[in-house]
């Protein structure tokens, strides 16, 4: 988190919360949602500002109740995920040219230590933390997961070969499940309205 941010929430230890105005979509794009977009159950406008983009994913955190929410200065803005709290792309490794490496929505490395694959067709990513931070592959690297993945029979069993004597077993897992299985709200807006006192807390 930003030293200015944290000297804002010092200062106004006390502001309310922001639910239902910030999304991330599928694809790792941080969207703002109007009352329009919100009452249309809208994606809403993606964010393009680059300074913007990266404020915010410096500041992108997770609550104790496994809510994912933006510190922006004193004020908690808490995300809608389209999907997961982190979405990853497939890069090169550049330090091994023949393993291929994870990069988050916010550019950093995300280093697997599990994947699985849904039964939608996405592809999902946990590391090692504690408690696990699970991404899914952005749509467009599908393809090559799908060169580096030995299926089973059953299509949802087998192994991924990252390259560099990297392999993981790929489970299944049921896209319905996977909130709760890592431990995340995917919406805060609607958890508050069932317990508005989340907003507060």
């Amino acid at each position: 988190m930003d030293d200015i941010v944290k000297q804002a929430l010092a200062k106004w230890p006390n502001v309310a919360h922001c639910v239902g105005w910030l999304l991330l979509d599928r694809r790792g794009v941080w969207r703002m949602r109007d009352d329009a977009a919100q009452a249309a159950g809208a994606l809403g406008s993606p964010i393009r500002h680059p300074a913007l983009i990266d404020f915010i994913g410096r500041n992108y955190e997770r609550d104790a109740d496994g809510q994912w929410f933006f510190q922006n200065g004193p004020q908690r803005v808490y995300v809608e995920l389209a999907y997961t709290p982190w979405i990853v792309r497939i890069v090169p490794d550049s330090a091994a040219p023949t393993r291929l490496a994870l990069a988050d929505h916010t550019g950093h490395a995300f280093e697997p230590a599990g994947v699985w694959l849904d039964d939608a067709g996405g592809v999902l990513f946990a590391d090692a933390s504690a408690p696990p931070r699970v991404a899914a592959l952005h749509d467009h690297d599908l393809g090559l997961f799908a060169d580096r993945a030995d299926l089973d029979g059953d299509g949802t069993h087998g192994v991924l070969h990252l390259g560099g004597g990297v392999d993981l077993r790929i489970e299944p897992i049921r896209r319905d499940d996977v909130a709760r299985r890592f431990g995340f709200v995917a919406s805060p807006a609607a958890r508050n309205r069932q317990s508005p006192k989340h907003a507060a807390d």
